[in-house]
């Protein structure tokens, strides 16, 4: 079911926002938030009901074992067996087709025959939220950050929050601790309004501007070869601007969305393409995600504690697994590996002084690093990358000089807005007749657009 659709929209949220704001107490409404979570997780793909089910049992009960226990090596236990199950079951579904892949063209390279069983799995959508939501309740847990839930139920509404359960933001249970065990009876219409605020300005980006980049980028993608450098740069531009409103356009819906029942979820991207380094990039894209890395993974690892070659050896471990939690592909792989190499760099350009003195100028060398690293994410393979990359720089040609003035025009207008225009989460409403017209007008305009299916780019992650 996705949240740009009419049938979540006038069926799924009226009936979930009525039954959520009628209940009184908080077992009755956490309990009905968690059955419509399910059903709205079920109607992607029921069978992965019960792996989510084991998934949140197994980290409750490590949960509540570690908490009751001060023997170091029991709670060690327990961490280990969250985390193994986790990473047993995101491994197994994202991860085996490419394992059996690699292994089997390694081994026909070799003159062997194939023997990883090649099998026909189906990955269940949201695996990798949902997961990194779990694993880092029972470390949380681990580190005495918080407090186990107080029951399976406020642990299973945390996992499986319609919200944020298939595509982010990565929550954490210290995010929404305190907003369960105090749920609010009313809803402000202060917050109402910047629910709905966020959820149409959220679908906006996605209808009004990503969908309207998806059809010449997605024709330039499925055949890049001989087209010129023009149509390469247009291209992959017209990507990099079609991800940044598709998932920022996702997360602020989901944000709207949690809003709408009274609760506040983590913001989770701040203009990213308006940063002055790769770390700043870092700092403002898919924040909940590069904040979940650096918290599990790169501080864990020594983070900058321990010299410079050793934090350079930590940003690229963390930015390889980074991208391999994106996807089992090697472009995915690259694409980690080529942002651990920027962040490396970075740091070591840092120490001596050697970073740009003019914003203008760091803004625009990392906005193009930002750019070239995106043909890794979108190339099918390693081959239509290198491909790719030829062409930009003129392999084949400057090719079309008179690109479609309509692609262009967009591409011109997303650069602006994601240059000049104020994050959603930084407007400021004000309860004044225009503003709630000239936002009816685009839940209108939006709406007329949802003819057919548009799922969200990061919801194959």
């Amino acid at each position: 079911m996705l949240f740009n659709s009419y049938v979540f929209i006038f069926v799924f949220l009226p009936i979930v926002l009525l039954g959520w704001w009628r209940l009184r107490t908080n077992a009755p409404r956490l309990a009905f938030l968690t059955l419509a979570s399910y059903v709205f997780y079920g109607w992607w793909d029921w069978r992965f009901l019960p792996l989510m089910w084991a998934s949140t049992t197994v980290d409750w009960i490590a949960g509540q074992k570690i908490a009751a226990s001060e023997e170091p090596g029991y709670r060690k236990r327990w961490l280990a067996a969250s985390m193994t199950f986790n990473l047993a079951i995101l491994g197994f579904f994202k991860y085996y087709g490419f394992f059996a892949a690699s292994v089997n063209d390694m081994a026909a390279r070799m003159g062997m025959s194939a023997f990883a069983p090649v099998l026909a799995i189906v990955l269940p959508i949201g695996i990798s939220f949902y997961t990194f939501n779990s694993m880092s309740y029972t470390i949380d847990i681990y580190r005495r950050i918080v407090k186990p839930a107080k029951s399976l139920l406020h642990f299973s509404t945390f996992v499986a929050m319609f919200p944020h359960l298939v595509a982010g933001p990565i929550v954490r249970y210290s995010d929404i601790e305190d907003q369960f065990n105090d749920l609010k009876t009313g809803l402000p219409w202060s917050q109402a309004a910047t629910g709905v605020y966020f959820f149409v300005m959220g679908m906006a980006k996605k209808l009004l501007i990503a969908d309207q980049l998806a059809g010449p980028v997605n024709a330039y993608f499925a055949a890049p070869a001989g087209q010129g450098a023009m149509a390469a740069w247009l291209g992959v531009l017209g990507y990099t601007f079609q991800i940044y409103f598709d998932f920022s356009g996702y997360s602020d819906m989901a944000v709207g969305l949690a809003h709408l029942l009274g609760i506040q979820f983590p913001i989770n991207f701040n203009s990213p393409y308006k940063a002055e380094n790769i770390s700043d990039f870092w700092r403002r894209w898919h924040i909940s995600l590069s904040t979940w890395l650096r918290d599990y993974l790169f501080i864990p690892l020594g983070g900058s504690r321990k010299g410079t070659a050793r934090t350079a050896v930590n940003l690229f471990i963390t930015m390889f697994l980074g991208g391999l939690w994106h996807g089992a592909n090697w472009t995915f792989v690259c694409w980690g590996l080529y942002h651990g190499v920027l962040l490396a760099g970075y740091h070591l350009l840092r120490q001596r002084d050697l970073v740009p003195k003019s914003v203008a100028v760091a803004r625009a060398i990392t906005f193009l690093m930002v750019v070239l690293g995106w043909v890794f994410f979108r190339a099918a393979t390693l081959t239509q990358a290198v491909g790719i990359f030829r062409e930009m720089f003129g392999a084949a040609g400057v090719g079309q000089l008179r690109p479609n003035p309509a692609t262009v025009g967009m591409i011109v207008l997303a650069w602006a807005i994601a240059n000049f225009a104020p994050n959603t989460w930084e407007m400021k409403l004000e309860p004044k007749p225009r503003y709630a017209y000239a936002l009816a007008l685009v839940l209108v305009w939006t709406i007329l657009l949802l003819q057919k299916e548009s799922p969200f780019l990061y919801f194959q992650f």
